[in-house]
């Protein structure tokens, strides 16, 4: 991989750093995340667009610590029932938009 794309993924990372601290909302960051990563996926990226975009953009993005820390927080109250219900739902809601922006990137094209 040439440096120019080591570049281009540090700016992307910026760039959904950025962004995520813009929306704090981990369940409505997930969702996006999701959705466009099923967009993203059923289009026939170059390798080097590929790791810039899902490497560089969504792992910042979509970082797994936010929806561990949301959990965390509902474990630390105490509240089971509400961390199962969470857990799942979250799991759940964006397996479903991945496969949606999936659904729609094929739609469209």
């Amino acid at each position: 991989m040439k440096i120019n794309n080591f570049i281009y993924i540090l700016l992307a990372a910026y760039l959904a750093t950025f962004l995520r601290l813009t929306i704090n909302n981990n369940f409505i960051i997930s969702i996006i995340g999701s959705f466009l990563v099923g967009f993203l996926i059923s289009k026939k990226l170059s390798y080097s667009i590929e790791k810039i975009v899902l490497s560089g953009f969504f792992s910042c993005f979509t970082s797994f610590s936010g929806f561990i820390y949301f959990l965390y927080k509902i474990l630390n109250q105490g509240d089971w029932i509400k961390f199962i219900i969470f857990f799942n739902l979250v799991i759940v809601v964006n397996l479903f938009a991945m496969f949606f922006g999936f659904w729609i990137s094929r739609k469209i094209t």
